[in-house]
């Protein structure tokens, strides 16, 4: 028999020279005596865990310390922290400030860029040097309540999740309002975003994301500005990963008081979901995406011949080098916002096949033309059908030639027995 609320056997010398096993990952130990006794003891198991929490910094000397100072106040007996600040070329205190925490608190790791590269760039430095068993994001200002990460990591400890996002629009507290047309613009881009990823988030632009360590360190990060926000949920969702999301608290802040983030951040958000999404999305998804890009590339062959036309050049010359032209900013768009450069190819190989699909698709088009005629339909109305042809071919011949890739396959399943506690 044991008493469970203090170990000791009921019977037998529980003090005598005993053998004790404590079974992995279990809460007792078995102890045995030499009178062959034996004893089930429960034993506390407390699991202390490690979250790196990277900060970005840039001209925040006025909020620094008090940030780090909310942030040291999540350590407890289940949870070590490490807190790296990467000082981005500050102008101002920020790193003589962050130098000063780092010499008072031996968990604060310091590292700093000597020329301003931006928030992306900080965030890959930080991710690199990061040690624990989670990474979460917090910004240097006083805009998000680090308290707010312990309810965070829970999903992540109960083995639910291997990436939580914070949504500020799901939280149902006290929050300071302003802005109207960021956040607009803020619901769009993850609207968008999540048409590509077949995510459901609510906040895609938020600061808030936390990770389990290799998850984080394998992804690898291009983006040295704000564009680091679609392109990390596109490349989660390119994993498959677990993720969940959670409402946090916010607390925004005025461009008087600080905010950096501007319109031109809102369209390379916008071509960054794009890039980073499209070579994998559905394949209806992908061809309206192409339609774009041939009609842009349609107008600047128009505007290449006309300009041409305009300088003298008779018609034999203006339109094979519009051709040409187009074709070349056709591939360049394709390659920035569509497809994957050496998706399936080498860089040569890729070329060749691609000009081999251009003059193809160039012969089909006369030959169509000239049967369409032939049969007894108008000349503007053959040519337009042929057109049409030639947009279909040209785009399959590049999704399942050229820059084929493989989809982005099924969500991992759901496991709620491998976390700790």
């Amino acid at each position: 028999m044991v008493d469970r609320n203090n170990g000791h056997e009921l019977w037998g010398d529980p003090r005598a020279d005993v053998n004790e096993t404590h079974v992995q990952d279990a809460p007792f130990a078995i102890i045995m005596s030499p009178l062959y006794f034996i004893s089930i003891v429960w034993v506390s198991r407390t699991v202390t865990k490690k979250l790196s929490i990277v900060i970005p910094c840039f001209n925040e000397a006025k909020t620094l310390a008090q940030c780090v100072s909310r942030v040291l106040a999540l350590a407890d007996d289940t949870l070590d922290l490490e807190i790296i600040i990467v000082d981005d070329a500050s102008s101002d205190q920020s790193l003589h400030i962050a130098q000063g925490l780092g010499e008072r608190h031996p968990e604060i790791v310091i590292c700093n860029h000597a020329i301003n590269q931006g928030k992306g760039a900080a965030l890959r430095t930080g991710f690199q040097k990061a040690t624990g068993d989670y990474v979460a994001v917090q910004d240097a200002d006083l805009e998000y309540d680090p308290m707010d990460l312990k309810r965070l990591i829970q999903p992540i400890r109960d083995g639910r999740a291997d990436v939580v996002f914070g949504s500020r629009f799901l939280f149902t507290g006290c929050h300071r309002v302003l802005y109207f047309w960021h956040s607009m613009g803020n619901r769009f881009l993850t609207f968008l975003s999540n048409m590509f990823t077949d995510l459901n988030l609510t906040d895609m632009e938020t600061c808030y994301k936390v990770f389990r360590r290799e998850i984080i360190q394998k992804i690898d990060i291009e983006e040295n500005r704000f564009g680091f926000e679609p392109e990390i949920v596109a490349k989660v969702a390119d994993m498959r990963l677990r993720v969940y999301e959670m409402g946090i608290s916010y607390h925004g802040r005025t461009y008087d008081e600080g905010k950096k983030i501007g319109w031109k951040d809102g369209f390379r958000a916008l071509y960054c979901i794009l890039h980073y999404n499209s070579h994998k999305a559905p394949m209806p998804l992908q061809f309206l995406i192409y339609l774009f890009i041939g009609g842009v590339s349609a107008l600047f062959n128009l505007a290449v011949f006309l300009l041409l036309m305009s300088m003298g050049s008779g018609v034999t010359l203006s339109a094979p080098v519009a051709f040409a032209a187009a074709a070349v900013m056709n591939y360049q768009l394709c390659l920035m916002i569509l497809f994957r450069h050496k998706a399936r190819w080498s860089g040569p190989v890729e070329l060749l096949l691609y000009t081999v699909l251009v003059v193809g698709v160039g012969l089909i088009d006369l030959l169509s033309t000239t049967v369409f005629i032939d049969y007894g339909i108008g000349a503007a109305k053959a040519k337009l059908m042929a057109t049409l042809l030639g947009l279909i071919l040209n785009f399959l011949g590049r999704r399942l030639l050229i820059f084929s890739e493989k989809s982005r396959g099924s969500w991992l399943p759901q496991e709620d027995d491998q976390g700790l506690p």
